[in-house]
């Protein structure tokens, strides 16, 4: 191992140089300053089951591993796995003794750091904390100047560094766009070093190929230090389920490289009532979270202790054209009882986000991100993956959603503050300043609190008809445009140690020049 990393806190940079880069690139600059790392909850949860329809929800999870089973293709290592722990396996099919799956998942932990380069950016994931993280995988982006079109490298670059400057975003998250312009059996390296070379923040780590999930693991490595790492989380997978009741080898094999690493794996039924589930919502649930089980299990039997996020990905559909539906009641109700379920069985759950099937930025996207994005708040969600920037069913990144959205999340973060009774909040010394029938505008208590007392929802226009219209009557995409805009003129990369980065961009070279180009 390099002495060089064993030195530093997992390739941490030297703090003086990290806070006057940081110092550059945001005071006096209109860049928004870090705030809180992540949210922690000081509200109750939503609880919108009862017990009794919550047993059934679980008593039918429980069936579906006992008597229907879960197969796992393409994987004999994670087949004898379950075999060697006492699992019925008849060939690719494996169902699971009662009670096998709860106990299996009462290792994984409540909660976990996943640290960062720079530690002011850890993020506590589970228990009462909220972490909300960029959308994830699309193979658009669409903006105001160029319209949908392929992400390409300058994309994901861009995005990854408005969400550096975007406080409300506590994540990195990972393929905020695919890179179309680069090989598809290379892009995960760029990818990973897009996140580390323009931000501080967390970040996912790739699944596609074991291959991949192992070069996120060893870059890593380098960034925090094999020895940090060894007893740390500095890195997460998010994979999904095979739905209905199936997990192929690029889920096995990614739990395998993750949690074999002591390093967080995020799996994530995708459900659509309709085609990879039944119809009605409670049954979909109930698969959602056998589903999701079998995985925390998995996971534990490869490591016991490895973090683990439980996922919930489930969609109304339109069953007239088969399109998958986002913001609707149903999958509302579901942000609600996973969240429940969740707590019940000890694990962190990721769920939801802003999501919405709209192509633009209108006011379908803004009503059925709002309702996604709401319930998965009140519900519980501690991971949130597609958080900000969401559209046309994620196929789309949008550029201008991304910061409208972050802004909406700045509002979750108050709510999820809670509402204070202290002394102040409750502001009896006003009320003595203050004769009956006057204002308040002025008064002391006012001019100690004018500048928190509410949130300020920078991409909202609150000001008058004529004051907007003098100011040329943008509309709000246009001034998330111009957000976006400014972000990008103004980044300054921050301060990477150059041994770090040196030693990263070599194992990158090394890594692509082991194979020729592949384009599918």
């Amino acid at each position: 191992m390099d002495t060089t990393h064993s030195k530093r806190r997992a390739g941490v940079h030297s703090t003086s140089r990290r806070e006057t880069r940081r110092g550059r690139s945001s005071r006096g600059s209109g860049l928004e300053s870090p705030a809180s790392a992540y949210i922690k909850r000081q509200i109750p949860y939503y609880e919108f089951l009862d017990e009794e329809a919550l047993l059934r929800i679980e008593n039918h999870a429980d069936w579906l591993l006992q008597e229907i089973g879960i197969e796992f293709r393409d994987d004999p290592v994670a087949l004898q796995i379950w075999q060697d722990a006492g699992a019925d396996v008849d060939g690719v099919l494996v169902k699971l003794p009662a009670g096998m799956a709860r106990k299996l998942c009462a290792t994984i932990p409540r909660q976990f750091t996943q640290h960062a380069r720079n530690p002011s950016y850890n993020v506590e994931i589970g228990g009462d904390n909220t972490v909300f993280s960029p959308v994830h995988c699309p193979p658009f982006v669409r903006d105001l100047d160029e319209g949908r079109r392929y992400g390409t490298l300058q994309d994901l670059q861009n995005l990854i560094k408005i969400t550096y400057h975007l406080p409300a975003l506590h994540h990195s998250g990972g393929i905020l766009v695919e890179p179309c312009d680069i090989p598809v059996n290379k892009r995960h390296l760029d990818i990973q070093y897009a996140h580390i070379r323009s931000s501080e923040k967390a970040y996912l780590g790739a699944i596609t190929a074991k291959d991949r999930a192992l070069d996120s693991i060893a870059i890593a490595r380098l960034l925090f230090g094999e020895d940090f790492m060894a007893e740390h989380c500095c890195i997460i997978g998010n994979v999904n389920a095979n739905s209905p009741l199936m997990f192929d080898k690029v889920a096995t094999e990614a739990i395998q490289v993750y949690c074999g690493a002591n390093q967080g794996i995020v799996v994530a039924p995708f459900i659509l009532g309709g085609a990879m589930g039944p119809v009605t919502t409670a049954a979909g649930i109930a698969q959602a979270l056998a589903e999701g089980m079998a995985a925390g299990a998995f996971s534990q039997l490869v490591r016991p202790g490895a973090p683990f996020v439980l996922g919930n990905f489930l969609s109304s559909m339109s069953l007239r054209s088969g399109a998958p539906t986002f913001g609707m009641p149903e999958p509302v109700m579901s942000n609600y009882a996973i969240g429940q379920l969740a707590r019940r069985l000890g694990v962190p759950l990721r769920c939801g986000g802003a999501l919405t099937a709209s192509k633009v930025c209108d006011a379908q996207s803004a009503y059925e991100s709002a309702d996604s994005l709401h319930s998965t708040v009140m519900g519980g969600g501690n991971f949130i993956i597609h958080a900000a920037g969401w559209l046309e069913g994620g196929l789309v990144t949008g550029y201008e959603k991304l910061v409208l959205d972050a802004d909406r999340l700045g509002a979750m973060a108050r709510l999820l503050g809670g509402l204070r009774t202290d002394e102040n909040a409750l502001a009896a010394g006003a009320y003595r300043e203050v004769a009956p029938g006057e204002h308040f505008l002025g008064c002391a208590h006012t001019m100690e609190n004018y500048e928190t007392a509410f949130y300020d929802a920078e991409m909202s226009d609150s000001e008058s008809f004529e004051q907007w219209t003098d100011k040329g009557s943008k509309e709000a995409a246009e001034r998330a445009n111009e957000r976006c805009k400014d972000i990008l003129t103004q980044h300054e990369d921050p301060y990477l140690d150059p041994a770090t980065d040196e030693a990263i961009r070599d194992y990158i070279d090394r890594r692509k020049a082991t194979a020729e180009d592949r384009w599918y």
